[in-house]
């Protein structure tokens, strides 16, 4: 995660804090984490196929599910659509130019935002349309019902028509000077457009860009720029109604969106997004903390600081079991029941990308490297 800021004192003040702290590191031996001993495989999964693309670099690119379909980005412009149960590619695009986010797609369109701050639309790998916008964007772009929504950070929300890239409206929502260069939230729920905007998720017709509602998960707090950074970060999760997403370093809540009604909110400081069952939402701690609340009303039930200081994806709840990957390139099964070790998984060395992910019943993860690995109970 690094910090992204508008105006050049913030910059400056953003500057000034990175180098404190590596001056403190400097000073100090940096931990490292425990061993975790042999791994014993109590849910048995093999590897069922390897596919890969390009480096991802320092992109904020994650995968997307759209039916039977994954469809990826890496760092060079290229845009793949792979098929969930087999990986074998189904069509390959170009940008042209690196990529600074991505992908969203709803399986024959695909949308990224390159490093020169350009929206460019895809139609099965081929180039459709590409757009300037007026600042950077770390979130990908959402594609649904004919539209193209965009997240930049200039804490603006655009729409745009899928089919020729006209221009439809802009939201603009005043905020604090820092923002995050990673994923935040921007997804459909129904005939609502949920964003996440300064701390807030916020309900709005994707029609006309009109705000229908908006429900806290936490506020700015603090004394300067850095404490005071409340964005939401992706990926949020949602079970029928209920869409539950994480508070940069300050909450994770949960919002009844058919009866926009905030639910709870529980302190938690973590820095990626969350998952969620019928009964809990998981989150990683910054510091590796795994751990798991209720979903109604945000009581804690477990965590596990098993796998601290080793730099964790936002997890995936998957059957019995809850996922995440780490900086190492290890992907670890967790028990939803008590978090105790289900399974490990190895992939390359390059470390884990992004959220893992489930497609075609294939559990995937996206490794730094440009891996993509499926997964399946043996």
């Amino acid at each position: 995660m690094t910090i992204s800021t508008l105006p050049r004192w913030a910059q400056r003040s953003a500057l000034v804090l990175a180098l404190a702290l590596g001056l403190a590191a400097c000073g100090s031996k940096t931990p490292k984490p425990a061993d975790l001993g042999p791994n014993i495989p109590l849910l048995p999964v093999r590897q069922a196929w390897h596919s890969s693309i390009p480096s991802l670099k320092n992109a904020s690119i994650a995968p997307q599910v759209v039916g039977q379909s994954l469809v990826l980005a890496a760092a060079d412009g290229t845009v793949v659509s792979l098929d969930g149960a087999t990986g074998r590619e189904q069509w390959r695009g170009q940008v042209g130019k690196a990529l600074l986010t991505g992908v969203g797609s709803d399986g024959t369109q695909a949308a990224v935002v390159t490093v020169a701050n350009e929206l460019v639309l895809l139609n099965q790998g081929r180039t459709q349309w590409s757009k300037p916008l007026n600042a950077a964007s770390y979130t990908a772009p959402l594609v649904a019902g004919g539209r193209v929504f965009v997240l930049t950070a200039d804490r603006h929300l655009s729409a745009y028509d899928a089919q020729d890239g006209a221009h439809l409206w802009t939201l603009q929502r005043d905020g604090e000077p820092l923002v995050l260069r990673q994923q935040g939230v921007l997804v459909a729920h129904g005939n609502t457009l949920l964003a996440g905007l300064s701390g807030r998720l916020v309900a709005i017709d994707p029609d006309n860009g009109a705000v229908l509602w908006e429900a806290p998960l936490a506020a700015p707090r603090g004394t300067n720029d850095v404490e005071r950074l409340v964005d939401l970060v992706g990926p949020s999760t949602r079970n029928n109604d209920v869409v539950c997403a994480r508070a940069y370093q300050a909450s994770v809540g949960c919002v009844d969106v058919g009866q926009a009604r905030l639910m709870w909110t529980a302190k938690s400081t973590g820095v990626v997004g969350i998952a969620s069952n019928a009964e809990q939402v998981f989150g990683s701690e910054s510091n590796g903390t795994v751990q798991a609340w209720s979903r109604r009303d945000g009581s804690k039930q477990w965590s596990t600081q098993r796998l601290q200081l080793r730099q964790l994806t936002a997890p995936l709840a998957l059957g019995r079991s809850v996922v995440v990957g780490d900086s190492s390139g290890l992907v670890h099964m967790l028990s939803k029941d008590d978090g105790t070790p289900l399974n490990r998984l190895t992939t390359d060395s390059s470390g884990i990308a992004a959220a893992p992910v489930v497609v075609a019943d294939t559990l995937v993860v996206l490794t730094r490297n440009g891996g993509v690995y499926g997964f399946r109970p043996d």
